[in-house]
């Protein structure tokens, strides 16, 4: 994967905050804002801008229209200059200068960095310095409540950011791989328009877990996470189906392409696509759970904001939506279900950038 190398300083804050990263060079501004959050130890929490001379950029907002600034899903990386500004809670106003220093590594990563991240919402730099001011005074009238709502300050750790963010890029999960490379050199499908048996058992031998008997399956409807796995890949343009042949598309050819189209299957702000990003994060951070303790945590994280038919949304509700996941889930390597347990998939942290900052987040946090 060809990288390029950013060099982030956060302006106007003591000690200094600083991160050099790599990253990949095509990525998206949506892409590279989800890695400058994680860099630089943001929630992710508030709006952003990418300030690049007289053009900014930004998630869309049907509020505001085009007058707050460009669509960013528009642009990527190699479209700004060499310098640019991120800028991050338009309240607080966090502006970071980056700088494209040159190319990268063999790989993403965090390279070097100085400074600990300060807290969300305590002011913009004026703020953090008068809280550090507070923190450091023992005697200070407000320093048992600041001590309190702040707690201890973190400093930069370089391997964790390093392996957020690498977990941030993505990586191609062990089944989406496995289905790729059986049908790289073309599969004719059956008359039903389903996978052949003998693909079907070079799958089962490798998940025997998706066939709920453990019997040898004929058909794909037989190991139903790779019926939905099939969908799933026709869906998003990595497989494509011609004169009765089914074999990757180009786009196959690229790991970054093949994460990028697969998150494009959730939809981040409708209910199944936050449902599955709290289901993976929580299981990542919390371990096996069982189905009502999962449903419980995922739906007190969810708020108030649900409903279902004019009611509230019950934790008995969020575990029925959570089993109907069930096959997206055990097929993009997210989560595993054996009927009694839930636990996190080889592909939690690294497909879904939320989750996987959630997940962090929480780990060093105490246990939810």
């Amino acid at each position: 994967m060809r990288t390029g190398r950013l060099r982030v300083t956060l302006r106007d804050v003591s000690p200094a905050v600083v991160r050099v990263i790599d990253v990949p060079a095509t990525s998206s501004l949506p892409e590279l804002h989800e890695l400058l959050q994680v860099a630089v130890g943001w929630t992710n929490s508030h709006l952003h801008q990418f300030v690049a001379g007289d053009r900014t950029y930004g998630p869309p907002d049907p509020d505001w229209g085009d007058e707050l600034h460009e669509d960013e899903s528009e642009a990527r990386l190699p479209d700004l200059p060499s310098r640019f500004v991120y800028r991050y809670d338009l309240g607080d106003s966090w502006e970071h200068d980056v700088e494209v220093v040159g190319a990268g590594g063999a790989g993403p990563g965090c390279v070097d960095g100085a400074g600990g991240c300060p807290p969300e919402d305590c002011g913009g730099a004026d703020g953090y310095a008068e809280l550090r001011s507070v923190l450091a005074d023992p005697g200070h009238e407000r320093h048992a409540a600041m001590r309190e709502w702040a707690g201890e300050l973190p400093a930069f750790d370089r391997p964790a950011t390093d392996l957020l963010l690498r977990q941030t890029v993505g990586e191609v999960p062990g089944s989406v791989r496995l289905l790729l490379d059986l049908l790289a050199d073309g599969v004719k499908l059956t008359p039903g328009g389903r996978l052949p048996r003998s693909i079907v058992r070079q799958v089962q031998e490798r998940y025997p877990g998706w066939h709920p008997l453990g019997s040898p399956a004929s058909v794909e409807e037989d190991l139903y996470p790779l019926a939905v796995l099939h969908a799933i890949l026709r869906r998003v343009g990595l497989l494509r189906l011609a004169r009765g042949v089914l074999r990757p598309t180009r786009a196959a050819s690229d790991d970054l392409e093949i994460v990028r189209r697969l998150r494009s299957w959730f939809e981040p702000d409708e209910f199944l696509g936050i449902l599955t990003v709290l289901t993976t994060a929580v299981l990542s951070a919390a371990g096996p759970l069982n189905g009502r303790e999962l449903a419980t945590r995922a739906h007190s994280l969810l708020g108030e904001r649900w409903s279902v038919d004019g009611r509230s949304l019950t934790a008995a509700d969020v575990e029925a939506a959570i089993n109907e996941l069930s096959g997206q889930l055990a097929a993009l390597d997210l989560a595993v279900h054996d009927c009694k347990t839930w636990q996190a998939g080889m592909s939690a942290r690294t497909l879904l950038p939320r989750a996987a900052a959630l997940a962090a987040h929480w780990s060093r946090s105490p246990a939810r």
